[in-house]
């Protein structure tokens, strides 16, 4: 099977010269450019784009927003230019509550016929939630996204595609019977549910985790509720068999969940004439992931647009082992671009 491959990108303004000083991960590039970065990602067989919520070279658009512009773009002959695109939106726990959250990806998610996740980031609470939040004094970004992941989770079954009738002739557009609330009462929230729209065509949106940071999140806190863990060079190391027991405890499989491995690409080390150097590059990263048992990489390249498009063309061919194949079919949902199941119900 060929290794996963997730492209992050962000997009919005990059910060000016002197602020900015040396490239630190991704610039941000606009929305001209991101529609050309995504045009050469589906070209290149890349299974999602991960629309990051903040970089420290620029200022960010909302990723909801911009997933929802670049899925609809089209040219005028074909709708969806990037149809069988995946997109995935990062938001962060801090001022956003579980129930809006679900809200906009699962719409996004609908929209784009199940090519829709969340990159839910630690963080802290929000208005709404801690206003009505059972324990006040509940703490700790990793309990909290545990909670929060598994909320979403259980509001995007609450309506069941099933559940949408339609019958003229009886009169019944919903079947109320198999619409749920979820009735979560946690240490950070309170959560009635059930949701207003009803799932969609891959079940229900992909959750990513992101191990990037030590301090917050670890395979035991993601465990429950986490569809693709994406661990960084420092943690690649024992994070297979870490996160296979964690799921284990959490009554899952490793087979449920995609681990991919974080790659920084420098702006200017894959431009169209480095051929010798992308093969190397390739070489390096398949043996890292087999080593390490890795389901694929999230690319990282920085630079601008033009740079993000040299490193796409250069490396991915190489990674999936597609270079001078005929293109295949795009997979129908996220969930089968990245190998995952059909997700399993979730329990209270």
């Amino acid at each position: 099977m060929s290794p996963v491959i997730q492209l992050a990108l962000a997009v919005g303004e990059p910060a000016a010269p002197p602020a900015a000083g040396p490239a630190r991960g991704p610039v941000p590039v606009p929305l001209t450019g991101a529609a050309a970065v995504a045009a050469a990602a589906r070209e290149a067989g890349i299974a999602a784009i991960r629309l990051l919520d903040g970089v420290a070279a620029g200022h960010v658009l909302d990723p909801t927003v911009v997933a929802a512009y670049l899925a609809g773009l089209h040219d005028g002959l074909h709708d969806g230019l990037h149809a069988g695109l995946g997109y995935i939106a990062e938001v962060p726990t801090t001022h956003n509550a579980p129930y809006n959250t679900a809200r906009r990806v699962l719409s996004l998610d609908r929209a784009t016929g199940g090519l829709a996740g969340v990159a839910l980031r630690a963080g802290g609470s929000d208005e709404v939630s801690q206003a009505t939040a059972p324990g006040p004094h509940a703490a700790g970004p990793a309990a909290r996204w545990s909670e929060y992941a598994h909320v979403l989770t259980r509001l995007w079954e609450s309506f069941p595609r099933a559940a949408l009738i339609g019958d003229q002739e009886a009169g019944v557009v919903v079947d109320d019977a198999l619409v749920r609330p979820v009735d979560h009462e946690g240490a950070f929230y309170r959560v009635a549910g059930p949701l207003d729209g009803p799932s969609s065509a891959q079940g229900r949106p992909v959750v990513v985790a992101d191990l990037g940071d030590p301090d917050v999140l670890d395979v035991t806190a993601v465990a429950r509720s986490a569809d693709v863990v994406v661990a960084g060079r420092e943690r690649a190391a024992g994070a297979d068999a870490a996160l296979t027991e964690a799921l284990r405890r959490a009554g899952r499989s490793r087979k449920e969940v995609a681990l991919l491995g974080r790659v920084e690409i420098a702006g200017d080390d894959l431009g169209p004439g480095d051929a010798a150097t992308a093969a190397t590059l390739a070489g390096e990263l398949r043996d890292w992931a087999r080593e390490h048992r890795l389901d694929g990489f999230e690319l990282v390249p920085t630079g601008g647009a033009d740079a993000v498009i040299a490193a796409i063309r250069a490396l991915t061919p190489l990674l999936t082992d597609t270079a001078g194949s005929p293109a295949s079919p795009r997979p129908l949902t996220l969930r089968a671009a990245l190998s995952l199941p059909d997700p399993a119900a979730v329990a209270a």
